[in-house]
């Protein structure tokens, strides 16, 4: 690499020397795991800080922007979370974590799995399938439907599905004022799947919005010219025994802001279309105003298959 090139010998010696003892140090770890990430680790940010020849001022804005993250994060806000997204080091672990060409036993390709987001919420309220998660958050009414699978196309009874959103404003409920727990979740909750595998729930259009941009983490994306935007989706978490945990979203065709996600989470494969539907019938209720609908059936892997379980 670029950090020994034209240096002094001296110089690269001393250098070297500062990154073996510190990799020594990590010789005596009981765990082989945590002695290999760490080692690795240090070998990594050493040849960075070698590499862009670290200043001291540098370094005291990198640690007083790391302050900042923690000082940021609260109980329904990470910014370290954020942070990470918007490096691509989440979606580069999902990538490490879900190889391509993996073998997973079937005929079908489970369901692509993209970021977490920092606005999940544990303690939502269950809803039966067909059931409305709305929760007062603004919005056209929305009917997503699909089926739980697993590779064989067998049916997924019992999976348990967290969704959450933001409203038609790009606002999630923990970013609006009065929100205080469970009693004020809006556009959130969960269901399960029935016997034959089938879900479906009410929530509202999702809308694009800006990732939170008065923090640390928005001073990043300033400083880099880049834009905070999402395209608007809808968050999943589904779980079922004997499967891998799948984390995804899905995204509303012809959004225009697809192809620069400031978290790099789109997939083609999670890019549905959003159908406008007149006002009626639809799924045990009566909507008295345009709606949408869309469809998105998910593939479950075996937990055998590896990755995240």
């Amino acid at each position: 690499m670029s950090q020994t090139y034209g240096q002094d010998p001296a110089q690269v010696a001393v250098e070297r020397d500062v990154t073996d003892r510190v990799v020594a140090s990590f010789a005596g770890a009981a765990s082989p795991r945590y002695r290999e990430v760490m080692t690795s680790l240090v070998e990594h940010l050493h040849a960075f800080v070698r590499d862009v020849r670290l200043t001291e001022e540098e370094w005291t804005t990198a640690v007083e922007f790391l302050r900042g993250c923690g000082d940021t994060t609260t109980g329904t806000r990470q910014e370290f979370i954020l942070l990470s997204d918007v490096l691509g080091v989440s979606m580069q672990t999902i990538a490490v974590n879900n190889p391509v060409g993996a073998e997973v036993p079937g005929d079908l390709t489970p369901t692509e799995a993209t970021v977490f987001g920092p606005f999940f919420v544990d303690g939502t309220t269950e809803v039966p399938s067909g059931g409305d998660v709305t929760f007062g958050a603004k919005g056209t009414p929305c009917l997503v439907e699909g089926r739980v699978t697993d590779t064989f196309g067998r049916p997924v009874p019992g999976a348990r599905l967290e969704v959450w959103e933001a409203d038609e404003d790009g606002f999630y409920d923990v970013q609006l004022d009065g929100f205080d727990g469970p009693g004020s979740m809006a556009g959130r909750g969960h269901l399960f799947s029935t016997d034959d595998g089938s879900y479906a729930f009410w929530s509202v259009l999702p809308a694009s919005y800006g990732i939170p941009d008065d923090g640390p983490v928005g001073d990043l994306l300033a400083a880099a010219g880049r834009s905070n935007y999402r395209p608007a989706h809808i968050h999943f978490m589904v779980t079922a025994p004997g499967m891998r945990r799948l984390v995804t979203h899905v995204f509303v065709a012809g959004d225009e802001h697809l192809a620069t996600d400031a978290v790099f989470g789109v997939k083609d494969s999670l890019v549905l279309d959003f159908t406008e539907q007149p006002p009626g019938e639809a799924h045990g209720r009566h909507v008295d105003s345009p709606w949408v609908r869309t469809r998105f059936d998910i593939v479950l892997a075996p937990t055998t298959s590896g990755g995240d379980t």
